[in-house]
């Protein structure tokens, strides 16, 4: 009987343990699930950022080929609005240059009628030739005599409109040498210094253009031979000789025309005229 009962008795702690470890088990294996659950939730996450972040890459990939591409175009328009501005100036500068010739012509025109009118006799034309009837007759100086002012002026003036620099400047220099007190002298004299300029030797020009300011200091030339000497600095790369000879322009002579032009000739440089 004893045996009986502790055979029954061992048998129900064996059940009762069987019990318990049961549901030990079955709690491990929920915990499992719920750390498998948080793991998928997290692996889930991770390709959400993974993707998240690809996606962030190729945008930033893509706005910087934009701004690489921005950048070339704005290289490409700076670059045209360069050159843009370099014709505008070389425009500005040959405009400058045609206004200048023409109020030049049109002083050496008067000038060339004043004297012609106080030297020529009257019934002659104005080339100085015999007017007979309505006509005009040539008349050839004689061989040996001496040659007419006038007409080496106005010889050594075509060769200059002839684009003839050279005989221009001989022709000049011969009146100067010949008419020193002539009242087209320092016409004269300037007309080789913008012959010199016009053949691109600036050094030459700006020696010239100082004899006009230093001989003729009085003439109507000087505004003008002071524009051309700071146009001649430019040319050969000093800026500043240039820059200063252009306000000097401006400063002696305000009003002029040469002026204007020196004015218009800063602004394009990037400089604003002091008056």
């Amino acid at each position: 009987m004893k045996r009986l009962t502790l055979i029954l008795l061992s048998l129900f702690m064996a059940a009762c343990a069987s019990s318990s470890d049961v549901r030990s088990v079955e709690d491990e294996i929920g915990d499992l699930e719920d750390q498998i659950a948080e793991m998928r939730r997290s692996a889930s996450s991770k390709a959400e950022v993974e993707q998240l972040n690809r996606t962030l890459a190729e945008q930033t990939q893509s706005i910087l080929r934009s701004n690489a591409e921005m950048t070339a175009r704005v290289g490409q328009i700076d670059e045209r609005m360069q050159n843009t501005q370099g014709n505008i100036e070389q425009t500005n500068y040959r405009i400058d240059r045609l206004a200048q010739q023409v109020n030049a012509l049109q002083r050496e025109v008067e000038t060339l009628r004043r004297a012609l009118g106080a030297s020529l006799p009257p019934g002659t034309g104005g080339d100085g030739s015999t007017v007979l009837q309505g006509e005009e007759i040539n008349v050839q100086p004689p061989l040996g005599a001496p040659a007419d002012p006038l007409e080496t002026y106005a010889a050594a003036y075509r060769d200059y409109q002839r684009g003839t620099w050279d005989l221009a400047i001989e022709g000049f220099a011969e009146f100067v040498q010949q008419n020193p007190d002539s009242d087209l002298a320092d016409n004269a004299a300037y007309w080789i210094g913008e012959s010199y300029f016009s053949q691109q030797k600036y050094r030459e020009a700006i020696q010239q253009f100082d004899e006009v300011i230093t001989r003729y200091p009085r003439s109507d030339k000087v505004p003008a031979a002071l524009l051309k000497k700071g146009y001649s600095y430019l040319e050969i790369g000093e800026r500043a000789q240039g820059i200063v000879q252009l306000q000097y322009v401006i400063h002696e002579h305000p009003g002029s025309q040469e002026a204007n032009l020196a004015r218009q000739r800063l602004r394009s440089l990037g400089i604003e005229p002091t008056q």
